[in-house]
């Protein structure tokens, strides 16, 4: 079936709708997390990398820049202050002494789940009102939005950097 020029034009609509929410969104999600690590005490993109730490488990300092696109310079600046902050350390990896691991400390979690209570009952909240199926749908949503960003961001890195001024 054809869609009539008015069904293209309100889909259109649509997805700009949906796109402009979706930057306020992230926006505002980064807003949030600059206020998480201004409580904590350490640079947002510090509580960057602890947050992947968190989700990953312990990893490399060269995982980490992989991850995160630093240099393995600036990841070890990460780590020093995330480790003064009390925050995480560094441990030898079990299997491969060479290897030097960052892991987050218990306390972090404890800390960091406290100050993002507020966001997690704001976001439960938001969901409150959709049925599972709803939900699935927005799972597919989403994980494709993570897929896309990080092809967008690969894409990013390849370009040349912009002379400055």
């Amino acid at each position: 079936m054809r869609k009539t020029s008015r069904t293209s034009t309100d889909r259109e609509a649509l997805v700009q709708a949906l796109n402009l929410a979706m930057r306020e969104a992230t926006g505002l999600g980064v807003v949030y997390s600059q206020a998480v690590a201004q409580r904590l005490g350490v640079a947002p993109v510090d509580l960057e990398c602890l947050d992947l730490v968190m989700l990953r488990g312990p990893v490399t300092a060269g995982a980490l820049a992989d991850a995160t696109g630093l240099t393995t310079g600036a990841i070890t600046g990460v780590i020093d202050r995330l480790e003064r902050a009390g925050l995480a350390c560094r441990e030898r990896d079990a299997a491969d002494r060479r290897k030097v691991m960052m892991r987050a400390l218990p306390a972090a979690t404890a800390r960091g789940m406290r100050l993002y209570e507020p966001m997690g009952r704001a976001a439960m909240s938001g969901l409150a009102d959709y049925d599972e199926a709803e939900l699935a749908r927005f799972l597919e949503f989403f994980s494709r939005m993570r897929d896309s960003a990080k092809t967008a961001l690969l894409e990013l890195r390849a370009l040349p950097l912009d002379p400055p001024g």
